[in-house]
């Protein structure tokens, strides 16, 4: 079944509310974390790999967790 324009607008609406917490949270969880990741489309991994990319620098330490969701976008 193909996207309905609505549909793609849900997706949009509802992506970019995740990235946005995500950016502006210094510890996102994991569960808002998946949730993106399922709902990633190829046009969207760019975005949110820069995000976490943005999150590792920043960190002396950082998670290791974003380190592997990056890994496996590599």
């Amino acid at each position: 079944m193909a996207n309905t324009p609505q549909q793609q607008d849900l997706h949009h609406e509802i992506l970019g509310l995740l990235l946005d917490k995500v950016r502006d949270d210094p510890y996102p969880s994991v569960t808002m974390l998946n949730m993106i990741e399922e709902s990633l489309r190829s046009e969207d991994v760019s975005e949110y790999t820069d995000i976490l990319i943005e999150k590792v620098r920043a960190d002396q330490f950082p998670s290791l967790d974003h380190l592997h969701r990056l890994q496996r976008f590599a």
